[in-house]
């Protein structure tokens, strides 16, 4: 199925964690959302990718793990709401017991957040131009989701890598199932873009 627009990511990150803007012109999703406290970095690197905030329909967690979710409803406070697969409700929560005071973190409500099944992603996704789905893809933790993009792309979070993964049957099995859904293009949340056999991709960033 081809995107009714040509599709843009660009990388946001920082502190070794990429956070990925998947963009359908000016309709925007963002994939994993920033370290507890540092909603100014990320409003600097929103602005220095050329990404306006107000242009981001949806914020997307992989998983609830600071890393990942931190900015959470900070994020909501700006006007850009939650989007969370059912199998993530539970995890918001716990995330709390993992943050210090120093982090600054402030905790997720319920309030604001769009909670949807992985079977309604793909039309959700639909209604801001992209086409793909939203997948469980457990081997990192039980609630972790990935975003597939049917030209491939696959934003996977901290799935680990199938190469080092051969002690973790849930991940190879994520990994398996992936594939059998046309995977092709690995964005991760940590290290260097590659292609699902492995290889590194050698071509320019988006």
């Amino acid at each position: 199925m081809s995107q009714a627009v040509p599709v843009t990511i660009v990388n946001v990150g920082y502190r070794s964690t990429n956070y990925w803007v998947v963009s359908a012109a000016t309709s925007r999703l963002l994939v994993d959302i920033g370290w507890p406290g540092t909603l100014g970095t990320m409003k600097a690197n929103l602005k220095r990718m050329g990404v306006p905030l107000r242009e981001i329909r949806y914020a997307l967690a992989t998983h609830y793990h600071i890393d990942h979710a931190g900015l959470g409803e900070e994020l909501k406070m700006e006007g850009i709401p939650l989007l969370v697969l059912d199998v993530q409700v539970d995890a918001i929560p716990i995330m709390k017991a993992w943050t210090k005071p120093g982090d600054n973190y402030v905790e997720i409500t319920p309030e604001g957040n769009v909670t949807i099944s992985f079977a309604e992603s793909r039309w959700l996704l639909s209604q801001i131009g992209l086409s793909g789905e939203i997948l469980h893809t457990p081997g990192h933790s039980d609630h972790c989701v990935s975003l597939l993009l049917d030209d491939g792309s696959a934003f996977t979070g901290d799935l680990p890598p199938e190469a080092f993964a051969f002690d973790n049957p849930v991940a190879l099995a994520t990994w398996g199932l992936l594939r059998e859904r046309g995977a092709t293009r690995v964005y991760p949340a940590h290290g260097p873009i590659r292609y699902i056999d492995g290889r590194p991709d050698d071509r320019p960033p988006d």
